[in-house]
């Protein structure tokens, strides 16, 4: 029986799926409309996967009250440090290696259990997450009140995103 290995691609213009390559050093962010913090990285923008997802590296400088994506589910993988996630009831302790997945319509919190602050990467899909936190830093201070988050605002804010947080 004879043997084929197939040959190289024919030659073409780039399809839409080459065009969107692209490849970040180490410390790059993906540009976006509005800076972000020091410590939070979008690494691939919702618009760069045709809103499959969206991936953020985020350092734990504040803990993330209970709140519930209605539409994306969320894992989040700890790259440094240690973090708590409360899910349905149970708080799980994460270590470097660990993730886990948040699944869309349960409420969950994440909180910074280490110093420094534990590094991890976010990936939600569908994506909109990396445009949620553009929205919500380019609204500054009033998405706080007294050093807290102001709820009310950011489920204003995040009403498009199907994000809604709770007490």
């Amino acid at each position: 029986m004879p043997h084929s290995t197939p040959g190289p691609l024919p030659d073409s213009a780039p399809s839409p799926s080459r065009a969107r390559f692209f490849a970040l050093r180490p410390g790059d962010r993906r540009p976006g409309r509005v800076p972000l913090p020091p410590g939070l990285a979008v690494k691939a923008r919702t618009s760069d996967t045709e809103g499959r997802l969206a991936i953020l590296e985020n350092q734990l400088h504040v803990d993330i009250p209970p709140h519930v994506h209605h539409q994306a589910d969320e894992f989040v993988y700890v790259l440094e440090g240690e973090m708590e996630v409360d899910f349905d009831g149970a708080t799980h302790r994460l270590t470097p290696g660990m993730c886990v997945l948040l699944p869309h319509g349960v409420p969950h919190a994440l909180r910074n259990a280490s110093q420094p602050p534990a590094r991890c990467l976010q990936i939600s899909s569908p994506g909109g997450w990396d445009t949620f936190m553009e929205d919500m830093f380019e609204a500054g201070p009033v998405a706080m009140k007294d050093g807290r988050p102001d709820l009310d605002r950011l489920n204003h804010i995040g009403a498009k995103y199907g994000m809604e947080y709770r007490t």
